[in-house]
């Protein structure tokens, strides 16, 4: 592996870079790849005791990043909120401008950011669908369709209707620890006028760190945006979000990560009296029907497996029409057993290492012991693919699940799975199969994403306005990939919360406001009393 020079970053407060003594350090995935080589070991060390230029001069360190106090992070919130009445007063046009800046900033640092998310152990292939996903919510196309959601205006005889979005304030973003780059989706909430402060944070701080301070807020800082508008901290989440809950300050939470402290954070909201915007667990589900292209409906499911299924929106289970599921079947048994573990940095392998791998045990036992059966997979393997009851990798699983009764009581059916496996239910065909796959799909508690591979119009119609279960629905296409103009993430139930739905962060931190602005002269009485 080649080192290159370690970089660090300070905390970013009120347009101000801020440093600190305390140090948070971005690490190699090698930490883990070679965890029983010296230069894990000597990390280790390093880390407890060393210096930080013996941590920088480290192969596996790939940045510091400056740790900040209570008080900076209060700091963050009294700038922050100095900054919204100077937002408010920034036309929407020009905050288009300061976002639309980043379209251009994000493809000339484009390949150093895939090379450092590589570098904290995502595959190349998906590294570059995550940059994808973050050029395609900041592309001109997509700001002008914001811009027709934040202010819309209607002539009607006697008024001229303005509908337009008022900023919530405030916004606190504590973004995904599994895909930290994700979390700037949710700094589009500046388009409606809000400000940020968003944690970093401590546990994969590099690619995170390196998109703000070398993409954001230099477009910010030359566009001239307020100082405040953008705030950067990284500290421990259980003392920064409680300071969020507890402040005046705070307006919103953009919260990424599991259903169980999502929905807790949730509660703590209303009760404060802010609003709390999820992005948390889910349990996708895919429909092949029986005159599906089973290629391609084979290749979309395959996305089980990027990541090692450590993505909150991939397949977690899929229905498959019993006219064709042991075709589908044997074509996911070859396709799933041909990928292999590989170096994220320089191979074309999909798979991480998992950080479950006790859960996995516990999920694949308990779906065999009500019944499942198993396709493939199952094993923990080595960087080489070999078996490894240490390996840090594990086979793409693949599970047959005959029945939906037998569905309801599989845990890897009806709970999100964060590990390579894939359950196929089969259910018993009859007049009203249709009908009964809409209504298992619809009683998933998840609700990000669900997709539906099928020929039939009817089918596809029926699938498109019954399945209500979902942020967003995908018909005859990846499952994963981001599309023009569609929603980043945002889902129902245990994906979204109590108010979840799919989300364009800018709508989602914002609320609508009507103005009626009369051009007749008309006098009110005639208004109200009036023929109309």
């Amino acid at each position: 592996m080649t080192q290159t020079a370690v970089r660090h970053f300070p905390l970013y407060i009120g347009g101000e870079r801020v440093d600190t003594g305390e140090r948070a350090y971005g690490m190699s995935v090698r930490t883990v790849l070679e965890a029983g080589g010296t230069e894990a070991a000597t990390l280790f060390r390093l880390l407890r005791e060393g210096s930080e230029e013996e941590l920088h001069a480290h192969p596996h360190v790939l940045c510091s990043v400056a740790l900040s106090t209570p008080e900076q992070g209060q700091a963050a919130l009294r700038a922050a909120a100095d900054a919204v009445p100077r937002l408010r007063a920034v036309p929407v046009a020009e905050r288009l401008a300061y976002v639309g800046d980043l379209y251009a900033a994000f493809l000339e640092h484009r390949e150093e950011l895939s090379r450092i998310l590589r570098m904290e152990g995502c595959p190349r292939l998906l590294a570059e669908a995550q940059l994808n996903v973050v050029l395609d919510l900041v592309r001109p196309e997509s700001l002008e369709q914001a811009e027709s959601l934040l202010r819309q205006e209607i002539t009607t005889p006697h008024h001229k209707i303005v509908l337009q979005r008022r900023p919530d304030g405030v916004v606190c973003v504590d973004p995904p620890a599994n895909a930290p780059l994700f979390g700037l989706i949710a700094s589009l909430v500046l388009l409606s006028g809000n400000s940020v402060v968003i944690r970093v944070p401590r546990s994969c701080a590099s690619s995170l760190s390196y998109a703000l301070h070398n993409v954001i807020i230099p477009v910010l800082e030359a566009r001239g945006a307020p100082a405040g508008m953008f705030n950067v901290l990284c500290a421990d989440f259980e003392v920064t979000v409680r300071q969020w809950l507890d402040s005046p300050l705070v307006n919103t939470i953009y919260y990424f990560g599991s259903s169980e402290h999502g929905l807790a954070l949730e509660q703590k909201c209303v009760e404060r009296g802010k609003r709390a915007i999820l992005e948390l667990s889910g349990n996708d589900g895919v429909l092949v029907w029986h005159d599906a292209d089973l290629g391609h409906a084979t290749a979309a499911l395959l996305e089980a497996f990027y990541a090692s299924g450590q993505t909150c929106f991939s397949p977690k289970y899929v229905i498959v029409h019993p006219a064709v599921a042991d075709d589908l079947l044997a074509r996911l048994r070859e396709a799933a057993s041909a990928l292999r573990p590989g170096d994220p940095e320089d191979s074309d392998t999909v798979l991480s290492p998992v950080l479950r791998a006790t859960a996995f045990r516990r999920c694949l036992d308990q779906a065999m012991s009500v019944g499942a059966t198993k396709v493939c997979g199952g094993t923990q393997i080595d960087l080489r693919g070999e078996p490894d009851p240490q390996g840090l990798f594990i086979e793409p699983t693949v599970l047959r699940v005959d029945g939906f009764e037998l569905a309801e009581n599989v845990s890897a059916v009806r709970e999100e799975t964060f590990f390579p496996l894939l359950s196929v239910v089969v259910p018993d065909d009859g007049p009203d199969l249709l009908d009964r796959c809409v209504e298992f799909l619809n009683g998933n508690e998840y609700g990000l994403r669900n997709s539906l591979w099928a020929e039939s119009p009817e089918v596809i119609e029926r699938f498109s306005t019954a399945v209500t279960n979902g942020g967003v629905l995908k018909v005859n296409d990846s499952h994963l990939a981001h599309a023009p103009h569609l929603p980043g993430l945002g889902g129902t139930g245990l994906s979204g919360g109590t108010h979840g739905e799919a989300a364009y962060p800018f709508l989602r931190a914002s609320r609508l406001q009507a103005v009626a602005i009369a051009t007749t002269g008309r006098h009110p009485g005639d208004a109200v009393l009036g023929a109309g």
